[in-house]
């Protein structure tokens, strides 16, 4: 099995880990409401998603 020889520096190991931190949520708005959306998901408001409907909307609202 395969083992170190040496210790890897904090530098060494924050450039590996460089790609591990947390981004924030890209928000769009849907086309057909308005409403703020998360990129590539269903409106939950109205169900359009590129334009199209894709689900059928509550008919209390």
């Amino acid at each position: 099995m395969a083992v170190p020889k040496r210790r890897v520096s904090p530098a060494r190991q924050g450039m590996r880990r460089s790609h591990h931190a947390v981004k924030p949520k890209q928000i769009a708005y849907c086309s057909h409401c308005e409403q703020p959306v998360i990129t590539h998901r269903i409106c939950s408001n109205c169900g359009y998603y590129g334009g199209k409907e894709v689900i059928k909307a509550k008919e209390g609202e």
